[in-house]
């Protein structure tokens, strides 16, 4: 089983593949170590979480953990529940998301742009397990003033609300996405280079 002394050792690049290596039992160690003061500790365990629940649905058993954190007063803990929500919808055949995705979606307008970012990118792995959610996503995507966000963060999460159109429009075409994105590749906001990393995303 695995051990929080080597949970804190290991190194980044060595966390994909120990996530594979996991077994079902040292998930609720795992899981209680998310509540740890120490950051590799807690860092390395929400990666390794995060890791697993890309490829195997056992992590989604541990679900009812993720919601309470969308509201804790420390912003990474606020962005776990964020990414480890949006990483388990694959797995949610019980309808979960469904029943706290308001709240969920709120973190989109968190205090801290960190968040604001982690929450907008994780709906690209929201859509395709959920694409009954797409309107709402949508409208709350459409929503956002980004005049009202640090002009650091502007053209950044302006990228990041075109990369999950670049999504839902795969699964659903809206004439108000198909605007906003024409709006934004003809505005001032976005460079050439930005442009054309969009394009990729739009004809990828």
């Amino acid at each position: 089983m695995i051990t929080p002394e080597e949970v804190a050792a290991l190194t980044r690049e060595e966390i994909p593949e120990r996530s594979h290596s996991l077994k079902t039992e040292d998930l609720p160690l795992l899981i209680n170590l998310l509540h740890e003061k120490n950051d590799d500790l807690r860092f390395h365990s929400f990666e390794l979480l995060l890791n697993r629940s890309k490829t195997d649905p056992d992590v989604y058993s541990y679900w009812d953990e993720f919601p309470n954190k969308l509201t804790s007063s420390n912003a990474f803990v606020r962005s776990i529940g964020v990414m480890m929500i949006a990483a388990n919808a694959r797995w949610d055949k019980e309808g979960k998301l469904d029943l706290i995705f308001d709240d969920f979606l709120s973190r989109v307008d968190d205090e801290k742009p960190m968040t604001q970012r982690q929450t907008i990118q994780s709906l690209c792995n929201v859509v395709p397990y959920k694409q009954h959610l797409i309107p709402k996503i949508v409208e709350k995507l459409l929503s956002i003033d980004l005049s009202t966000r640090k002009d650091t963060q502007q053209k950044i999460q302006l990228m990041d609300i075109l990369s999950v159109f670049a999504v839902t429009r795969r699964f659903l075409k809206d004439e108000k996405v198909e605007a906003y994105i024409v709006s934004a590749m003809t505005g001032g906001l976005l460079d050439r280079k930005a442009k054309n990393t969009v394009d990729g995303w739009l004809n990828a």
